[in-house]
C-alpha cells in the first residue's frame, strides 16, 4: 500500500510541473555581455529563442529601462530599454507601426504574455496587441490606454490561452502597433497637453511569453511502465516471502 501511495504521488507531481507556468521566450535588451551602459543593447532573446523586429519604418535604438520611474527589470547597472520612434503621421497608418516578436510555443500551452512599455509625452495614447497563428495575418486582440505620457506601464498582460491555435504553434507571433483613439481616425497623444507625433516613442522591455509545459506522452508512458514495473516487483518480494 505505501508503495502504492508514493507512486500515485510521483505520477501527481510529474502532472502538477507540467502544468506550471514557465517562460517561453523573455525579452530584457539588456547588452550580453553586460557593459554597464543603458545606450546600448540586444534585441536577442534573454531566454528561449525568437525573433524582434520593427514595423512599418519604425526605427529603433535602446535606452535607459530605469527612467521615469522605471521598468520591472531587476537589473540595476544595465537596465536598458529597446526605444523605437518615427511613428505614422496623423490621420495615417493606423495599426501599421509598431514592433513584432515571433516565438514557437511548439510543447506549450496557457500561453499569456506581457510587457513594460514607456509612452512619451507625444507618443500615440493607444496600443494594440495582435496575434498570429501563421506569421503572417494579424488579428487585433487587446487595446491598451496609455494615457500618461513620460511613464512606464509595467506588465501589460494579454491573455490567450482561450484563442484555439496559439498553443504548441511554431508560426506564433504578436505585434504591437500604434492605433487611432477608439471611434476615430487620428491618435491622440498620451500627454493630454501635447500634440501627437511622428518622433514620439514607446520604449518596451520585459516583454515575455509564458507557457505551461505539455506532458510528452512517450515520457509519461515510459514513467508509467517503470513505475508499474516496481509494483509488480513488490507484489512478488511479498508473495515469495509468504509462500
Amino acid at each position: 500500500m505505501n508503495l502504492k501511495l508514493i507512486v500515485a504521488g510521483l505520477a501527481l507531481s510529474v502532472v502538477g510541473a507540467s502544468a506550471q507556468a514557465s517562460v517561453v521566450t523573455q525579452w530584457n535588451f539588456n547588452s550580453n555581455p553586460a557593459d554597464s551602459s543603458t545606450g546600448t543593447g540586444s534585441t536577442l532573446p534573454s531566454i528561449g529563442s525568437g525573433t524582434a523586429a520593427l514595423l512599418g519604418g519604425v526605427t529603433g535604438s535602446f535606452s535607459s529601462g530605469s527612467a521615469s520611474g522605471g521598468s520591472s527589470d531587476p537589473a540595476v547597472t544595465d537596465n536598458s530599454g529597446w526605444q523605437t520612434t518615427t511613428y505614422a503621421a496623423q490621420g495615417t497608418g493606423n495599426k501599421t507601426r509598431g514592433v513584432q516578436f515571433n516565438v514557437s510555443t511548439l510543447g506549450y500551452d496557457n500561453i499569456t504574455i506581457n510587457y513594460d512599455l514607456r509612452h512619451s509625452n507625444t507618443s500615440s495614447r493607444y496600443e494594440l496587441v495582435q496575434y498570429s497563428l501563421d506569421g503572417i495575418t494579424f488579428n487585433d486582440s487587446t487595446l491598451f490606454d496609455g494615457n500618461v505620457g513620460d511613464t512606464w506601464f509595467n506588465n501589460r498582460s494579454v491573455d490567450f490561452s482561450s484563442i484555439a491555435g496559439v498553443a504548441n504553434n511554431a508560426n506564433f507571433a504578436l505585434r504591437i502597433v500604434a492605433a487611432f483613439a477608439p471611434n476615430s481616425s487620428a491618435y491622440l497623444p498620451s500627454n493630454s497637453t501635447s500634440n501627437y507625433g511622428t518622433a514620439g516613442t514607446w520604449r518596451f522591455d520585459m516583454v515575455t511569453v509564458n507557457g505551461s509545459p505539455v506532458p510528452i506522452p512517450a515520457a509519461f508512458w515510459m514513467m508509467g511502465s517503470g513505475l508499474l514495473g516496481m509494483v509488480g516487483l513488490h507484489r512478488r518480494k511479498a508473495l515469495a516471502t509468504t509462500a
